[in-house]
């Protein structure tokens, strides 16, 4: 280390380095490598969203449905739909996690692979709806919910 230092302290200083290189006298490679390092540092500086990456945005052709209309599909027929929400609970499932949305109109059941979703996040999900037939005592206490795309 201390060849080093002493061989740094015997070059010789440069004369008006920012002159030197965008002059054309320093190296090509060196010049281009410098304005990619400046370029990348200053992109880096931009304001970037979430690390959700567009997750919570919507397609612009997408309809969120409130989810008071969300209603049992008929027999054989897969409905998609867009929902837009606050998370209200949540619980977890083997190998998935089931949030309940509420968007002020309803609230439903939404069962997704993520699980970095928290309570209290707003969130756009797309999902089929389903429908699960629960009868008791000769009563239909079935429940629609979501399963995410």
């Amino acid at each position: 280390m201390l060849k080093f230092a002493q061989s740094l302290a015997f070059m010789p200083p440069v004369k008006d380095f920012p002159a030197i290189i965008f002059s054309g006298k320093a190296d090509f490679p060196y010049r281009w490598g410098l304005t990619f390092v400046l370029i990348a540092g200053l992109y880096s500086c931009s304001n970037f969203q979430n690390a959700d990456l567009g997750r919570n945005k919507l397609p612009q052709n997408a309809n969120v449905t409130p989810i008071r209309e969300i209603k049992q599909p008929a027999q054989g027929k897969q409905v998609t739909v867009y929902i837009q929400g606050t998370i209200a609970k949540q619980a977890a499932l083997i190998g998935q996690k089931v949030y309940q949305i509420d968007d002020s109109t309803g609230k439903i059941w939404v069962v997704t692979n993520q699980n970095n979703l928290q309570v209290g996040q707003q969130v756009v999900l797309k999902g089929k709806v389903q429908y699960q037939s629960i009868p008791l005592g000769g009563r239909e206490y079935g429940e629609v919910y979501l399963i995410e795309d």
